[in-house]
């Protein structure tokens, strides 16, 4: 396999575990168990800005959210990523459509997916990003954007199971 293959494996996990969520209603979506404040929907929305965005300033074309910015209608929060929120922030982050955040993080992915494809094994190595102890290369950021979104996915399966458990 090739660094291409690679990724385009590692990349269709997400996908692949995104679309197995289980059907949501708007309040489980939303829902904050144990009162913490971020929701399903809340996790998928951020998954899905945190590659936009990393992917927009690697790519420097413009970001994937240009297209859903109107159906997710969240204003001026839903241009943010997500970290840093406050708990009064992520709460307003309400999506009552699962196929849609769905949708959102798989085209975040896909178009990752075609940038990785332009790239060349040198274009992997290069530093990109020189602000930590160990210099950070283009493919150790894309491993980093693509495992963020396994672990956020991972977490809102979790939730998942949690609020259809109690329903």
């Amino acid at each position: 396999m090739n660094a291409h293959a690679i990724f385009a494996d590692f990349i269709q996990r997400p996908i692949d575990a995104a679309h197995r969520l289980p059907e949501l209603t708007g309040e489980q979506l939303n829902a904050h168990p144990e009162n913490h404040p971020n929701s399903i929907a809340w996790l998928l929305w951020h998954t899905g800005r945190e590659i936009d965005v990393q992917l927009s300033h690697l790519y420097g074309k413009p970001e994937v959210w240009e297209s859903f910015r109107e159906r997710f209608d969240l204003g001026e929060l839903g241009d943010s990523v997500g970290y840093g929120h406050t708990t009064v922030q992520a709460r307003k982050i309400q999506v009552s459509d699962r196929q849609l955040l769905v949708d959102y993080v798989e085209a975040c992915l896909r178009a990752l997916a075609d940038y990785i494809n332009v790239l060349t094994e040198t274009d992997l190595d290069e530093v990109i990003d020189t602000s930590w102890e160990t210099p950070v290369t283009r493919g150790v950021r894309l491993v980093s954007i693509v495992d963020d979104a396994t672990q956020h996915i991972g977490q809102a399966a979790y939730v998942a199971g949690a609020v259809t458990a109690a329903s």
